[in-house]
């Protein structure tokens, strides 16, 4: 299990070229790619990106790459014969005019563009298995650090379910309270309304079941257990299940938020509060998961 934050850098150097590859991912709902590439290489982009398709699943990866050709300069400096000829013709009409001819060599060569650099042609098969080779090793660093970092949000994960399980107990324990000291409470009211007269049971007991039926969370409760089961499953997973967790833990938050609505209880109300507390921080967490 990955998560999508990591880093990985390499480098290869044989015949005088050297190659380094950088890689850096952060979480993305897909593989999406952004390269930061010399113009002349960016042909390497399909080599990269099906290699990188190839090992990712998701997460916003940035290829940084340098190219440094260590050889000897076998670059040429070629002359455009065309733009020499028409400055040339230019100075002999100036000097046909009276002015001074002193258009020679030492002139020629400031004229901008007349001399042009033309660098040697590099083998492109050649600079693709560098590419590859280092970016093979940036791709094995980078994994291994979002693997690393993915056990951590694991055990992160997993102590934070448990801590849904512990706050779920709690509003299990609380639940069937409520509804007797309701029914204390409104006895109480009644009969500090009524005075001496005697309270009508059947309606009181009435009017508790109707309180009770509105704010019965076992469905919820149950359900949330079978989330919290299933988050154990998912976690002990192979492969990616980010996606999966996230899901669940919409579904969660959907369970919580169900009993919040139905509380009619300070202590509840606070337990509530707690479980979206640790929901949402969950849900930060798989964020990050590939």
């Amino acid at each position: 299990m990955y998560s999508m934050t990591g880093y990985g850098k390499g480098i290869a150097e044989r015949d005088g070229r050297r190659i380094t590859v950088e890689l850096k991912s952060v979480n993305h709902r897909f593989l999406d790619l952004f390269f930061k590439l010399p113009r002349s290489l960016t042909f390497l982009e399909d080599v990269i990106r099906k290699t990188l398709s190839a090992r990712l699943n998701r997460g916003h990866v940035e290829v940084f790459l340098l190219y440094e050709n260590l050889r000897e300069d076998r670059s040429t400096v070629s002359v455009d014969a065309g733009l020499a000829a028409r400055y040339l013709a230019a100075a002999n009409e100036l000097a046909a005019m009276g002015f001074d001819n002193n258009f020679g060599v030492a002139e020629a060569i400031k004229i901008p563009d007349l001399l042009q650099v033309v660098p040697e042609e590099d083998d492109q098969e050649a600079v693709v298995a560098l590419t590859t080779e280092a970016l093979g090793r940036a791709l094995d660093g980078l994994i291994e650090m979002r693997r690393t970092e993915g056990e951590k949000l694991i055990a992160d994960l997993t102590t934070k379910v448990d801590a849904v399980a512990r706050k779920l107990q709690e509003v299990e324990r609380r639940a069937p309270m409520v509804a007797a000291e309701h029914r204390t409470k409104l006895a109480e009211r009644i009969a500090e309304a009524l005075g001496e007269v005697k309270i009508d049971e059947t309606k009181l007991a009435s009017e508790v079941a109707f309180f009770v039926d509105k704010s019965n969370i076992d469905e919820e409760i149950t359900r949330l257990r079978g989330h919290i089961a299933h988050y154990g499953q998912i976690l002990s997973a192979p492969g990616p299940v980010g996606k999966k967790l996230d899901f669940l833990t919409q579904e969660t938050n959907r369970e919580v938020n169900t009993i919040g609505s139905k509380s009619n209880d300070l202590i509840l109300t606070q337990a509530v509060l707690d479980l979206k507390n640790i929901v949402e921080m969950i849900r930060e967490q798989v964020q990050n998961l590939e």
